[in-house]
């Protein structure tokens, strides 16, 4: 039986600490290294059982082949930043601050769309890789765990942002969404509010925001707390459709909690229409503070996100690890906060 015959290692290879290499694979996978090569380059030559078989062990290896023969002897200027979307303007601070940054240290962003998927963001990743740049920041914490192990097996710079977690892949900058949907709670509950709901993205931060706020309700007695669920991006008309529907299926609650102000946005038209008034009959609570808040009628109560600070502090920990290579990494782990913003809507 030749090496292209062989099957591929049941348990991970036992590395030496350095990023893996083509041969790695080739031992994972029970080939040789020139079929590893073949296979990665021109995979449309090679057949199909083959190319799984290279594929699991690049998985399996975490390893990142390099798109230029001599990627690691020079830097690409580039940073990779993946955004669940560009719809709508909760993360423009973000990205506007972070390019603008980059840019001036002279480095070239490249913006890459997960639509709040986290396949999605792996499929992307492996294009990325390949590039070799000289940073990643990533939206969320949330990963996929082929996406975990190449990112951390890749030897490049990685900010996770607009989230706070026990164990980053390597620098963090963001925000407890748990913390926000307690602080949520207790505001509106401060209120004198009791009936809720609650229209959220089917994201996985939002979906936080909504189970810490229902923790926090519970625990104060609020019980039910019915829930309408949209898909991504948000759009005025989706929050359009999420009041409809929590109207439709019977709900009749004093305030509406909306997992960003873009949906918040189309509840305010839709209760207009309906002659709901905001906050009389139906108080309204976003997230995310963007312009248009302070200038709906009512104006909107919601939670500001420091976004500009977010990408600020994401372009600073990348630029101070590139530019010092050689030392030890320094931990960084940044909470950037969030404060409630009192409105007319709730």
């Amino acid at each position: 039986m030749n090496d292209d015959q062989q099957t591929p290692r049941t348990r991970p290879y036992a590395f030496s600490g350095k990023a893996p290499t083509l041969a790695d694979v080739a031992k994972v996978a029970g080939v040789s290294p020139i079929t590893v090569s073949r296979t990665l380059n021109q995979p449309e030559i090679v057949r199909a059982e083959l190319r799984e078989k290279v594929f699991r062990a690049v998985q399996l290896t975490g390893y990142v082949p390099a798109m230029l023969a001599n990627a690691d002897a020079q830097r690409s200027r580039l940073i990779s930043l993946l955004v669940p979307t560009v719809a709508n303007s909760i993360f423009a601070e973000t990205v506007q601050t972070l390019i603008d940054t980059l840019t001036e240290a002279g480095h070239e962003t490249l913006i890459g769309l997960t639509n709040y998927s986290a396949e999605r963001e792996e499929q992307l990743l492996d294009t990325i890789l390949r590039r070799r740049p000289d940073g990643i920041v990533l939206t969320g914490t949330l990963h996929t765990k082929a996406s975990r192990t190449r990112l951390s097996r890749s030897g490049i710079p990685i900010v996770e942002s607009w989230d706070l977690a026990p164990r980053p892949l390597d620098m963090l900058v963001g925000f407890s969404h748990e913390a926000v949907g307690v602080a949520t709670a207790r505001y509106l509950t401060g209120k004198g509010y009791r009936r809720f709901a609650v229209v959220t993205l089917d994201d996985p931060r939002g979906h936080r925001r909504c189970e810490s706020l229902i923790g926090e309700l519970a625990s104060q007695g609020i019980a039910e707390v019915p829930r309408v669920v949209l898909p991504p991006p948000a759009t005025v008309n989706l929050g359009r459709e999420g009041l409809h529907r929590v109207l439709a299926a019977g709900g009749h609650p004093e305030v509406l909690v909306c997992s960003s102000d873009t949906l918040a946005h189309g509840v305010l038209v839709e209760a207009a229409e309906r002659g709901i008034r905001v906050p009389d009959d139906l108080a309204v609570m976003g997230f995310g503070d963007l312009n248009i808040a302070a200038h709906l009628h009512p104006s909107l109560s919601t939670v500001r996100i420091n976004g500009a600070e977010i990408g600020l502090q994401a372009a600073r920990a990348l630029l101070q690890r590139l530019d010092h290579p050689h030392e030890e990494p320094v931990k960084v782990h940044i909470d950037t906060g969030f404060s409630i913003v009192e409105r007319q809507s709730a």
